[in-house]
C-alpha cells in the first residue's frame, strides 16, 4: 500500500482538516492547524507531503522520526502541528486496515468512558454563573472559563476582585460538587499569578492554567508556592523534549498537550506516558474540531493518567460551524452525565462528511485571535 494524496481544506470555524488516500482506497483524515496560522501549517504539510508521496502509510513511526529529525531546523508549533495531523491521518488509515480503532493497536483500552468539560464565559469572561448552571443542567460535571482579562505585570487588586466575584458567581450557581477550571490563558504575569492563585483557594477549583506563560515555566515554582489548588499548563509545548524539564522540576500537576500541536498520537502517547512516570496527571487541550477531539479520545483510552478532555461544543470560537457539524454520525460524542465513552469503530471512530467538508472549505476562514493592549499603549497577552 501506498500513500498517492495528501489534501488539506481550510474549514469553519478556524479548522484545517487533511485527507491523506492511498493507492487501496484507504484514507484517513487528520486535523492540523495552528488557531490563527491555518495557512501556514496548510504550507508545512504540503511540503511534507515531497517525502510521504510514494510510501507506506503503515511505518508511522518511522514517517514521523522521518519528518521531525531529517529537518535539521525541527520543533515549534507549524511542523509540530503538521506532523501532527499527517500522524492521526496515518493512524486512522492504520486502523481502517486492521478494522480496529487505534487505541487498540496501541494496546487497548484501559478506560470504557472519560470525563469531559464545557467552556464558558468567552474571551471576556461575563454572565458566567449563569452559563455553568446551564452546563450542569445539561449534564456536565465541569467547565472550564478564562479568569480575567488582560493584567499588567504589575496591575490594581479591582481586578483580582473582579476574578474573585466571577469565580464566586459560578461555585454559588453549581455547588461544591462541580469541577471549574481556571484559565490565566497566559495573560498573567508571575506577581499577579501568585496573588490570584491564593485568592482563589476558598473556591477549590479543579485547576488553574497557565498561571504563567510556558516560556516563563519556572515561575511555576513560586506560584506552587503560593496555592494548593492543582496546576496546569501544556497546551503551548510540543514535543516530549518540551516537557521534559517541565516534569523534572515537579512543580505542574496536570499537562495538557494539544494532540493537534505536540506531534499527533504518536508523540502525545509518549508525553503522557512519561507524565504519568512523575505521577503527574493528562487533561489533552483540544478547542477543535472533530478530527482532534477523536485522536484525544483514542490516547485516552490507553493511558491511565488520563483525567478529563477537553472538548468545543459551544465554545465561543465556533461561529458558524460545531463540533459536531462534519461527522456523519455525531452520536460518537454523545455526553452523558459528564461523560464520553470511548470511540468503538475502526481508526479514529469517527466518519468526517467529506461531502460538507469540501462545501465548506469553499467559505474557508481567515480567523486571527484579538490583538489586545493595555490603557498606556503596550500590547498584551491575548
Amino acid at each position: 500500500m501506498k500513500i498517492t494524496k495528501l489534501e488539506t481544506f481550510i474549514v469553519p470555524p478556524r479548522w484545517l482538516f487533511l485527507k491523506i488516500e492511498t493507492d487501496e482506497g484507504l484514507f484517513g483524515w487528520g486535523e492540523p492547524v495552528v488557531e490563527g496560522r491555518a495557512a501556514t501549517v496548510k504550507a508545512a504539510v504540503e511540503e511534507f507531503s515531497d517525502y510521504l508521496i510514494g510510501k507506506d502509510p503503515m511505518r508511522i513511526e518511522d514517517h514521523w522520526q522521518t519528518m521531525y529529525r531529517a529537518g535539521f531546523y525541527r520543533g515549534g508549533p507549524i511542523t509540530m502541528s503538521a506532523i501532527a495531523g499527517i500522524d492521526q491521518a496515518l493512524w486512522d488509515i492504520k486502523g481502517k486496515y486492521y478494522n480496529a480503532p487505534v487505541s487498540e493497536l496501541m494496546g487497548g483500552a484501559c478506560r470504557d468512558s472519560i470525563r469531559v468539560y464545557s467552556w464558558v464565559g468567552g474571551d471576556r469572561p461575563s454572565d458566567v454563573g449563569k452559563a455553568a448552571k446551564e452546563k450542569a443542567d445539561a449534564g456536565f460535571t465541569a467547565i472550564k472559563m478564562n479568569g480575567t482579562e488582560e493584567l499588567q505585570y504589575i496591575d490594581s487588586y479591582k481586578k483580582i476582585d473582579e476574578v474573585i466575584e466571577r469565580i464566586a458567581a459560578v461555585r454559588e450557581a453549581v455547588g461544591d460538587d462541580f469541577g471549574i477550571g481556571i484559565d490565566f490563558h497566559g495573560r498573567v504575569h508571575k506577581p499577579m499569578a501568585k496573588i490570584l492563585a491564593k485568592e482563589l483557594e476558598p473556591f477549590r477549583p479543579m485547576f488553574i492554567e497557565e498561571p504563567v506563560l510556558p516560556e516563563n515555566n519556572e515561575a511555576l515554582r513560586e506560584v506552587a508556592r503560593a496555592t494548593n489548588i492543582p496546576i496546569a499548563t501544556g497546551e503551548r509545548m510540543f514535543s516530549r523534549w518540551d516537557f521534559k524539564k517541565l516534569l523534572e522540576d515537579g512543580y505542574v500537576d496536570i499537562i495538557q498537550p494539544d494532540l493537534s500541536h505536540a506531534g499527533g498520537i504518536t508523540e502525545c502517547k509518549k508525553i503522557f506516558a512519561m507524565a504519568e512516570a512523575y505521577d503527574v496527571a493528562v487533561a489533552p487541550h483540544c478547542p477543535l474540531g472533530p478530527i482532534a477531539l477523536a485522536s484525544c479520545l483514542q490516547v485516552d483510552a490507553t493511558s491511565h493518567n488520563a483525567v478529563i478532555q477537553e472538548q468545543s461544543l459551544g465554545i465561543h470560537y465556533n461561529q458558524g460551524s460545531d463540533l459536531l457539524d462534519y461527522l456523519n454520525d455525531p452520536q460518537v460524542f454523545e455526553y452523558k452525565d459528564g461523560y464520553v465513552d470511548m470511540l468503538k469503530k475502526p481508526g479514529l471512530g469517527v466518519s468526517i462528511n467529506e461531502e460538507f467538508v469540501r462545501k465548506q472549505a469553499e467559505i474557508g476562514h481567515n480567523w486571527k485571535n484579538p490583538v489586545w493592549r493595555h490603557k498606556d499603549g503596550s500590547i498584551a497577552e491575548w
